[in-house]
Protein backbone atom coordinates (compact mmCIF):
# COMPACT_ATOMS: atom_id res chain seq x y z
CA UNK A 1 0.00 0.00 0.00
CA UNK A 2 1.50 3.28 -1.30
CA UNK A 3 1.48 6.17 0.94
CA UNK A 4 -1.11 8.95 0.39
CA UNK A 5 -2.30 12.66 0.97
CA UNK A 6 -5.41 12.08 2.07
CA UNK A 7 -3.82 13.00 5.93
CA UNK A 8 -7.13 15.25 6.59
CA UNK A 9 -6.00 19.18 8.31
CA UNK A 10 -9.88 19.65 8.56
CA UNK A 11 -10.42 16.87 11.07
CA UNK A 12 -6.90 17.62 12.94
CA UNK A 13 -7.57 21.46 13.09
CA UNK A 14 -10.80 20.70 14.90
CA UNK A 15 -9.04 17.97 17.38
CA UNK A 16 -5.50 18.70 17.28
CA UNK A 17 -4.32 15.82 19.57
CA UNK A 18 -1.98 12.87 18.02
CA UNK A 19 -2.80 10.08 20.18
CA UNK A 20 0.80 7.66 20.68
CA UNK A 21 0.57 4.00 20.68
CA UNK A 22 3.66 2.62 21.50
CA UNK A 23 3.90 -1.37 22.60
CA UNK A 24 1.01 -2.07 22.50
CA UNK A 25 -0.73 -5.60 20.81
CA UNK A 26 -2.35 -5.74 17.81
CA UNK A 27 -5.88 -6.49 18.90
CA UNK A 28 -5.38 -4.63 21.70
CA UNK A 29 -4.70 -1.62 19.11
CA UNK A 30 -7.50 -2.10 17.04
CA UNK A 31 -9.70 -1.78 19.93
CA UNK A 32 -8.27 1.26 21.01
CA UNK A 33 -8.64 2.90 17.27
CA UNK A 34 -12.20 1.93 17.51
CA UNK A 35 -12.92 3.72 20.92
CA UNK A 36 -10.43 6.78 19.70
CA UNK A 37 -13.16 6.80 16.79
CA UNK A 38 -16.01 6.45 18.66
CA UNK A 39 -15.13 9.30 21.25
CA UNK A 40 -14.41 11.94 18.22
CA UNK A 41 -10.59 11.88 18.13
CA UNK A 42 -9.31 11.64 14.74
CA UNK A 43 -5.68 11.19 14.48
CA UNK A 44 -3.63 8.29 16.02
CA UNK A 45 -0.30 7.76 15.54
CA UNK A 46 1.71 3.91 16.02
CA UNK A 47 5.36 4.14 16.92
CA UNK A 48 7.45 1.95 14.11
CA UNK A 49 9.16 0.37 17.61
CA UNK A 50 5.89 -1.44 18.64
CA UNK A 51 5.69 -4.80 17.23
CA UNK A 52 3.98 -5.07 14.11
CA UNK A 53 4.05 -1.44 13.70
CA UNK A 54 3.42 -1.48 9.52
CA UNK A 55 0.56 -3.87 9.97
CA UNK A 56 -1.36 -1.77 12.08
CA UNK A 57 -0.77 0.95 10.42
CA UNK A 58 -2.51 -0.56 7.22
CA UNK A 59 -5.29 -2.46 8.85
CA UNK A 60 -6.26 0.74 10.64
CA UNK A 61 -6.29 2.81 7.57
CA UNK A 62 -8.52 -0.21 6.39
CA UNK A 63 -10.72 -0.14 9.34
CA UNK A 64 -11.42 3.29 9.97
CA UNK A 65 -10.87 5.82 6.77
CA UNK A 66 -12.20 8.84 9.17
CA UNK A 67 -9.34 8.70 11.39
CA UNK A 68 -5.36 9.97 10.35
CA UNK A 69 -3.26 7.11 10.89
CA UNK A 70 0.50 7.81 10.62
CA UNK A 71 3.34 6.09 12.19
CA UNK A 72 6.08 7.43 14.95
CA UNK A 73 9.68 7.10 15.77
CA UNK A 74 10.74 7.40 12.01
CA UNK A 75 14.38 8.20 12.74
CA UNK A 76 15.88 6.97 9.00
CA UNK A 77 14.97 6.69 5.06
CA UNK A 78 14.61 2.87 5.59
CA UNK A 79 12.20 3.03 8.41
CA UNK A 80 10.41 6.53 6.19
CA UNK A 81 10.07 3.50 3.50
CA UNK A 82 8.25 1.64 5.86
CA UNK A 83 5.87 3.54 7.22
CA UNK A 84 4.84 5.18 3.70
CA UNK A 85 4.38 1.38 2.14
CA UNK A 86 2.52 0.86 5.26
CA UNK A 87 0.15 3.00 4.16
CA UNK A 88 0.98 5.89 6.60
CA UNK A 89 -0.57 9.42 6.08
CA UNK A 90 1.78 11.12 8.34
CA UNK A 91 4.87 11.07 9.64
CA UNK A 92 6.36 11.62 12.99
CA UNK A 93 9.86 11.97 14.57
CA UNK A 94 11.83 11.92 17.57
CA UNK A 95 14.51 13.71 16.42
CA UNK A 96 15.44 15.75 13.89
CA UNK A 97 16.49 13.98 10.87
CA UNK A 98 17.00 16.25 7.60
CA UNK A 99 16.76 13.27 4.96
CA UNK A 100 13.13 11.98 6.42
CA UNK A 101 11.81 15.96 6.24
CA UNK A 102 13.00 16.40 3.16
CA UNK A 103 11.53 13.33 1.44
CA UNK A 104 8.23 13.83 2.96
CA UNK A 105 8.25 17.78 1.97
CA UNK A 106 9.09 16.27 -1.66
CA UNK A 107 6.17 13.81 -1.42
CA UNK A 108 3.50 15.96 0.12
CA UNK A 109 3.52 13.93 3.33
CA UNK A 110 2.87 15.65 6.71
CA UNK A 111 5.60 15.53 8.78
CA UNK A 112 6.68 16.83 12.40
CA UNK A 113 9.91 16.46 12.57
CA UNK A 114 11.30 16.31 16.71
CA UNK A 115 13.42 19.44 18.22
CA UNK A 116 13.99 20.43 21.43
CA UNK A 117 16.28 24.04 21.11
CA UNK A 118 14.91 27.17 19.80
CA UNK A 119 17.75 26.36 16.32
CA UNK A 120 16.93 23.04 16.15
CA UNK A 121 12.67 24.05 16.14
CA UNK A 122 13.81 26.97 13.24
CA UNK A 123 15.63 24.30 11.33
CA UNK A 124 13.22 21.46 11.26
CA UNK A 125 10.37 24.24 10.44
CA UNK A 126 12.86 26.29 7.46
CA UNK A 127 13.43 22.31 5.69
CA UNK A 128 9.47 21.97 5.49
CA UNK A 129 7.86 20.68 8.60
CA UNK A 130 4.34 20.68 8.78
CA UNK A 131 4.54 21.61 12.07
CA UNK A 132 7.22 20.96 14.90
CA UNK A 133 7.34 18.44 17.50
CA UNK A 134 8.88 19.68 20.66
CA UNK A 135 10.15 16.54 22.34
CA UNK A 136 10.42 16.15 24.71
CA UNK A 137 8.23 18.29 26.95
CA UNK A 138 8.34 16.93 30.02
CA UNK A 139 10.11 19.13 32.01
CA UNK A 140 9.79 22.37 29.79
CA UNK A 141 5.92 23.37 30.48
CA UNK A 142 4.17 25.67 28.86
CA UNK A 143 6.36 28.80 29.21
CA UNK A 144 8.99 27.39 27.06
CA UNK A 145 6.68 27.05 23.97
CA UNK A 146 5.09 30.54 24.80
CA UNK A 147 9.42 31.66 24.97
CA UNK A 148 10.04 30.19 21.66
CA UNK A 149 6.54 31.76 19.69
CA UNK A 150 7.92 34.92 20.54
CA UNK A 151 10.43 35.10 18.12
CA UNK A 152 8.96 32.40 15.86
CA UNK A 153 5.52 33.05 15.96
CA UNK A 154 5.29 31.87 12.24
CA UNK A 155 6.15 27.99 13.72
CA UNK A 156 3.23 25.74 14.66
CA UNK A 157 4.41 23.79 17.71
CA UNK A 158 3.42 20.15 18.73
CA UNK A 159 4.66 19.58 22.55
CA UNK A 160 4.77 16.33 23.60
CA UNK A 161 5.54 14.82 26.24
CA UNK A 162 4.34 15.15 29.90
CA UNK A 163 1.01 16.69 28.52
CA UNK A 164 -2.33 16.00 30.16
CA UNK A 165 -5.88 17.14 31.15
CA UNK A 166 -4.28 19.21 34.24
CA UNK A 167 -2.24 21.45 31.88
CA UNK A 168 -3.24 20.98 28.44
CA UNK A 169 -5.22 24.32 27.75
CA UNK A 170 -2.41 25.87 29.70
CA UNK A 171 -0.27 25.05 26.61
CA UNK A 172 -3.27 25.94 24.14
CA UNK A 173 -2.67 29.19 25.88
CA UNK A 174 0.54 29.65 25.51
CA UNK A 175 0.51 29.04 21.86
CA UNK A 176 0.61 25.31 21.05
CA UNK A 177 -0.67 24.15 17.70
CA UNK A 178 -1.73 20.59 18.80
CA UNK A 179 -0.17 18.32 20.85
CA UNK A 180 1.40 14.30 21.02
CA UNK A 181 -0.43 12.60 23.97
CA UNK A 182 1.18 8.62 25.16
CA UNK A 183 0.61 7.32 28.45
CA UNK A 184 -1.85 10.00 29.86
CA UNK A 185 -4.19 9.65 26.92
CA UNK A 186 -3.76 5.65 26.58
CA UNK A 187 -4.08 4.55 30.58
CA UNK A 188 -2.29 1.57 31.29
CA UNK A 189 -4.52 0.48 34.49
CA UNK A 190 -7.60 0.57 31.72
CA UNK A 191 -5.23 -1.12 29.17
CA UNK A 192 -4.81 -3.83 31.31
CA UNK A 193 -8.54 -4.43 32.58
CA UNK A 194 -9.34 -4.02 28.85
CA UNK A 195 -11.55 -1.80 29.79
CA UNK A 196 -12.34 -0.06 26.78
CA UNK A 197 -16.14 1.41 27.36
CA UNK A 198 -14.11 3.31 30.29
CA UNK A 199 -11.25 4.03 28.05
CA UNK A 200 -13.84 5.78 25.43
CA UNK A 201 -15.07 7.63 28.37
CA UNK A 202 -11.50 8.92 28.94
CA UNK A 203 -10.81 10.29 25.49
CA UNK A 204 -13.82 12.02 25.79
CA UNK A 205 -12.88 13.73 28.46
CA UNK A 206 -10.21 14.78 26.78
CA UNK A 207 -11.77 15.69 23.57
CA UNK A 208 -14.15 17.85 25.47
CA UNK A 209 -11.21 19.73 27.23
CA UNK A 210 -10.55 20.59 23.99
CA UNK A 211 -13.83 21.75 22.73
CA UNK A 212 -13.68 24.03 26.30
CA UNK A 213 -10.61 25.69 25.19
CA UNK A 214 -12.28 26.32 21.45
CA UNK A 215 -15.31 27.64 23.28
CA UNK A 216 -13.73 30.08 25.97
CA UNK A 217 -11.19 31.37 23.29
CA UNK A 218 -13.12 31.16 20.09
CA UNK A 219 -9.65 30.23 18.78
CA UNK A 220 -9.43 27.85 15.70
CA UNK A 221 -6.15 26.69 13.91
CA UNK A 222 -5.79 27.02 9.82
Amino acid sequence: MQANTQFSWERFDRMPIIGIIRGLDYNTTLQLGRMYWEAGLSTLEVTLNTPNAAQMITNLRKQFPELNIGAGTVCSPENLQMALDAGSQFIVTPILEESVIKTCVAQNVPIFPGAFTPTEIYRAWNLGASAVKVFPSTQLGPQYIKDVLGPLDQIKLIPTGGISKMNLKAYFGAGAFGFGLGSSLFDKELIAREDFGQLKEHFISYRKEVEEFFGESQKRFT
